[in-house]
């Protein structure tokens, strides 16, 4: 780990100022060591400091800043103003309505992956319309990372039947941890392995590998694009959850090859994607012959980012 990503920016807070003027002076430091979003960032690492939610953080605006609680604010804010994520500071971050655990050793939950399992739902309820959403059906969630792909289909759907893999033993950890919060880690297996190995040809009993939803947001960065991203995702977030290779494309290639090799073809493919790869993971898929149906999904901001390949 490079020293400056050690380093926490020196952050004293003065004595005697109301929880409002604390804010304050927490977000104009913020915003001096280069911090984007100074503001927010200072109120949520406040409310994560004396357990407030946002409308008693504005109720207790004027009340005094509790003096037992100076030395942890000072910390949380200089390891923000040195670049660590908030979320790994507070330790959680929500996803689909639910709030996760997140550490170092899992990538950020994002809000455009919410639109990711939207896709997924929206499709296994087209595909299996006489259900009513109590298909018992079959999904795993490839590179799982803190699970909130697998907890939250989980939580949305009672009646899957889940399994979610990662190559990091600390990520599954992490994933249990989330899917025993919110009590669905009896429908979930958790397993080590590479992408899709685990449920290839020769990886078990044929019934424990068929599957009937795919749904993956892998690693998509092009390497040579590492050092250029912003520091709080190039310095703290896991390398292995970001690296996808020379131009991003690798595992949605080594996925498309692992499809093949599945007992039977999954009814939905669903993958995340990044900058500018839609079209040629869209190509991946199609070249399988495996799905009649192949769509892109734009996020909020208009990007085309993920990818939905399905069969009736």
């Amino acid at each position: 780990m490079a020293d400056k990503r050690r380093e926490a920016a020196r952050f004293e807070p003065a004595e005697g100022l109301t929880i409002g003027e604390a804010c304050l002076q927490a977000s104009s430091f913020l915003a001096g060591c280069g911090v984007s979003e100074p503001r927010e960032n200072a109120e949520r690492l406040l409310m994560h400091a004396l357990g407030l939610d946002r409308a008693a953080l504005l109720r207790d605006w004027r009340e005094p800043m509790p003096a037992g609680r100076l030395a942890e604010w000072a910390a949380m804010v200089g390891r923000k103003a040195a670049g660590e994520p908030v979320q790994y500071i507070t330790g959680e971050q929500w996803f689909y309505g639910l709030p996760l655990a997140v550490s170092p050793a899992v990538l950020i939950p994002r809000p455009e992956t919410e639109l990711l399992v939207e896709a997924v739902l929206e499709t296994a309820d087209r595909l299996w319309p006489d259900a009513g959403g109590g298909a018992r059906l079959r999904a795993a969630d490839i590179g799982t990372g803190s699970g909130a792909i697998a907890v939250a289909l989980a939580v949305q759907r009672p009646h899957w039947r889940l399994c979610a893999t990662d190559l990091s033993p600390d990520a599954l950890a992490v994933a249990k941890a989330n899917a025993e919060r919110h009590g669905v880690s009896d429908r979930i297996a958790f397993i080590r392995g590479d992408l899709l190995e685990p449920f290839a040809a020769g990886g078990g009993d044929g019934d424990d590998r068929a599957l009937d939803i795919v749904v993956s947001n892998p690693p998509y960065i092009p390497s040579s694009d590492l050092p250029g991203l912003q520091r709080e995702v190039r310095d703290y977030e896991p390398r292995l959850a970001l690296d996808g290779g020379a131009d991003g494309l690798d595992p949605y290639r080594r996925m498309a090859a692992q499809l093949r090799t599945l007992p039977s073809a999954p009814r939905i493919v669903a993958f995340e994607v990044g900058l500018g790869q839609a079209r040629d993971v869209a190509g991946l898929l199609d070249a399988t012959g495996l799905w009649p149906d192949i769509r892109i999904v734009r996020d909020y901001a208009g990007i085309e980012r993920h990818v939905i390949a399905s069969a009736p």
